[in-house]
């Protein structure tokens, strides 16, 4: 296990990026939860439910961005950079249609589907006004994870940290503004949170293409090259994208449906899932990016056509997995109290959440070497 440099040195240098990038991309939401935990218990877990569905939103998302890196890093060990274009305009087309539909279901009927993950109309008609204005940010969040899924694939992983850092700084500095009326800013509550996030999303997005097309060298990517798409391209990428999505997907439906479940056990256990959920979802950035820097070390060395260095890395990772699920439960226990304390909720909900961590903080090892 201490004998190969290269394997640490590339997978540490992943790992820790993505896993920053993506714990600042699950803070934006958090944000929200905890800046609207401290303006009203049932906003916050309006808020809460809403962003079920942005977490399932983004289970599909990472399945397509996923499928995207397993080939395009293999096309990448292999220095043929041509194919990686054709590969991103398939995953980019799956992530925008996936979105496209989400989105257009939330805006015909934003209480018709909170309504099925609670059945307390305050909560459910408070999560709608913050859904609503939500809802545009979805095709620009797909966009965003495409691009940087790209980036990842090719290693230049530093972009998804970066643009994800300016989301969050925006987001904070407006939700402080727009949820709570400071610096002239009018009171809006929940809007104002979804407007912060909106704007967020955008910010995010237009780093992004700014640095794939002005200044990102590797692969030189045109408008052009979006719209290139070919069918052999992606026939390749449905085979190695759908299962990818459909795992990602039935994972992100399991969790709605447990919401759903939690959302008529009363109001002090949605506060605690929405106590609970956002800071699951952080933890759990640990195991996901240890995945996500995986696909990109095992993909581009079978690129290499080195079959027994991919034989022992798989050994490796499965022994650091276990690792990442041990220190991500002992981060969840430690945190615990903490958590908790940020938020101002009855005793009731608070007792709830700290058992709803507990049991979290179990699962996590499983599902960290899943």
């Amino acid at each position: 296990m201490i004998k190969d440099k290269y394997f640490y040195k590339t997978f540490f240098s992943l790992f820790f990026v993505v896993a920053l990038q993506n714990i600042i991309v699950f803070s934006v939401n958090l944000a929200d939860s905890i800046m609207l935990g401290t303006y009203s218990e049932t906003a916050m877990s309006g808020v809460s439910l809403a962003n079920q569905i942005q977490f399932l939103l983004q289970m599909f998302v990472n399945g397509a961005a996923n499928g995207l890196v397993v080939i395009a890093s293999q096309y990448w060990g292999k220095k043929h950079l041509e194919p990686i274009k054709k590969v991103f305009s398939a995953a980019f087309v799956m992530g925008v249609a996936m979105s496209a539909v989400l989105m257009a279901a939330v805006l015909i009927s934003p209480e018709g589907i909170l309504g099925i993950l609670s059945d307390e109309t305050e909560i459910v008609l408070m999560g709608a006004e913050y859904i609503k204005i939500m809802a545009f940010s979805y095709i620009i969040f797909a966009v965003t994870q495409i691009l940087i899924a790209l980036m990842r694939s090719v290693e230049a992983v530093k972009i998804g940290f970066y643009t994800s850092v300016l989301a969050l700084i925006f987001n904070v500095s407006l939700n402080y503004c727009l949820i709570f009326g400071r610096l002239g800013f009018p009171e809006m509550g929940v809007k104002g949170a979804a407007i912060a996030t909106l704007i967020s999303r955008v910010a995010e997005l237009v780093a992004s293409l700014i640095y794939v097309f002005l200044v990102d060298k590797r692969l030189s990517l045109k408008i052009k090259d979006i719209f290139s798409l070919e069918k052999a391209y992606f026939r390749d990428y449905i085979k190695a994208g759908l299962p990818l999505i459909g795992s990602g997907g039935s994972w992100g439906v399991a969790m709605t449906v447990q919401t759903a479940i939690i959302g008529r056990l009363g109001a002090a256990c949605i506060g605690a899932n929405a106590v609970t959920a956002p800071v699951f979802q952080v933890v759990s950035v640990l195991y996901t990016s240890s995945s996500n820097a995986s696909s990109v070390l095992i993909g581009k060395t079978v690129g290499e056509n080195d079959i027994p260095r991919v034989k022992k890395y798989a050994k490796k990772l499965q022994i650091l997995y276990l690792v990442i699920g041990a220190v991500s439960c002992a981060l969840l226990l430690l945190l615990r109290d903490a958590i908790i304390s940020v938020y101002d909720v009855t005793p009731e909900t608070a007792a709830l959440a700290a058992t709803f961590i507990n049991i979290l903080a179990v699962t996590v090892i499983g599902s960290s070497y899943e």
